[in-house]
């Protein structure tokens, strides 16, 4: 995947699987992606959630034809974690022509379930 210079790379983002009906990945619990009390960042979770199901919808896409772009995302935070690591698994609730809905679940390595989140992806055609 192509992670240089992006956010994904600034948080420590890893793509651990990534298949057009399942993508997971991870992401550390450190400095990059606490918030000033020394917890994981709700925006961190979102972040790495949006980034699970914007690679999803780039797998479910002709690529020289389509582009993805998040249009939407929610987040249910439950928990929250101080350090280790956490992973966003991402499954497809729709994959239609101009839509897709993705649900990532985001869990501490503990097994502790932290965040529930929605993501809409518009399939947009390239511009030529």
């Amino acid at each position: 995947m192509m992670m240089k210079n992006t956010l994904m790379e600034a948080l420590g983002m890893e793509v651990m699987k990534a298949e057009p009906d399942r993508v997971e990945m991870r992401m550390p619990v450190d400095a990059r992606t606490h918030q000033p009390m020394g917890f994981l960042h709700g925006g961190a979770n979102v972040a790495l959630a949006e980034s699970a199901a914007s690679i999803g919808g780039f797998l479910n896409i002709d690529a020289k034809e389509q582009q993805v772009f998040g249009i939407e995302i929610n987040a249910n935070h439950m928990k929250s974690a101080r350090e280790g690591y956490v992973t966003a698994t991402a499954v497809p609730s729709h994959i239609g022509k101009t839509t897709m809905v993705w649900e990532i679940r985001i869990v501490h390595e503990s097994g502790t379930l932290l965040c529930i989140s929605r993501c809409t992806l518009g399939v947009v055609p390239l511009k030529k």
